[in-house]
């Protein structure tokens, strides 16, 4: 019997995308022999992986994990290339494999994350599950990105938007454990999480944004200001006044609430701190949409028959 070293099964892994298991059990039967073993994975439909290895997978959902006292929450996304299969039940199963192992393993990074091995099953790791889950769902399956959060001195929540075309994740810190329950707290926090989904905020607050985009914006607005024909003497005040109406935009705390919008995030914390009693802080949110920044494949039917004509002559 051949010797089948750790390296070999990696090589072959990398190859062709089979699960660990999978590319032993094919070098033993190929007694060694990398291209022997790669057609006995192909024969067996195990590297169907690595067919769909160079496809564009834009599509997919965005997952959430939170544990049972909400001292702990993920936000994955997890990208297919049809809408039809990120609405199976197999997918969506996968997703939240992937977001629970985030939250119990808690990787650095999806790297990181790839080679460890699965907490529900520790035969596999998450580059097998996610090899696994390509051949039995038929397409091109990537864990795109994650966001893990932790406390003990709040909560974290999660909102899941339209089936999963955004997701939101949001920590809230809260000085009083006792008010952890209180439904006043709990409408409030799920309510930040919904603004979030709905209002597109990019940081909590004032001092969050960075300097570089606050510079460009003045730029910009000055000289919108000016080539309205504004006197030079009055453009300054203008522009600081617009910054504001720009601080509205990004800043969560900023923004006018969702739900009524006589009020800002801000002063709906202060009320709600001030109801129950406790100091609030909105510490972090991320927020994610599904595919965006991924260019979507533009299909031509027309090219794709005539090159399968090509190739049959």
């Amino acid at each position: 019997m051949a010797n089948i070293t750790s390296q070999m099964v990696k090589e072959l892994r990398e190859t062709t995308q089979a699960g660990m298991l999978d590319c032993k059990k094919a070098l033993i039967e190929a007694e060694g022999n990398i291209e022997k073993a790669v057609e006995w994975l192909r024969e067996k439909g195990l590297a169907a992986a690595a067919k769909k290895a160079s496809r564009i997978a834009a599509e997919g959902i965005v997952a959430t994990y939170i544990n049972e006292d909400a001292s702990v929450g993920v936000i994955v996304e997890v990208n297919c290339e049809t809408d039809f299969v990120a609405k199976t039940d197999n997918f969506s199963d996968f997703c939240k494999d992937v977001a629970k192992h985030v939250a119990l393993a808690n990787p650095a990074s999806i790297e990181e994350m790839m080679d460890q091995k699965f907490v529900d099953n520790a035969d596999k790791t998450i580059t097998d599950l996610v090899s696994d889950a390509t051949v039995a769902i038929g397409e091109k399956i990537s864990v795109r990105r994650f966001a893990r959060y932790e406390t003990n001195k709040g909560i974290v929540e999660s909102y899941i938007h339209l089936g999963g075309k955004i997701g939101v994740l949001l920590l809230v810190e809260n000085d009083k454990a006792d008010t952890f329950a209180n439904d006043t707290f709990k409408t409030y926090y799920h309510d930040v999480a919904l603004q979030i989904a709905a209002a597109k905020p990019s940081v909590v607050r004032k001092e969050e944004v960075p300097s570089d985009n606050l510079s460009k914006e003045r730029e910009i607005l000055r000289a919108q200001a000016l080539n309205e024909g504004k006197p030079e003497k009055i453009v300054d005040k203008m522009v600081e006044g617009r910054i504001e109406k720009y601080y509205k935009e990004v800043c969560l705390l900023e923004q006018p609430f969702v739900k009524d919008g006589d009020k800002s995030v801000g002063q709906l914390t202060a009320e709600v701190a001030k109801e129950i009693g406790a100091n609030l802080n909105v510490v972090s949110f991320e927020r994610f949409e599904r595919g965006e920044g991924i260019e979507k494949r533009q299909d031509n039917f027309a090219e794709e028959i005539a090159a399968q004509m090509a190739a049959k002559n």
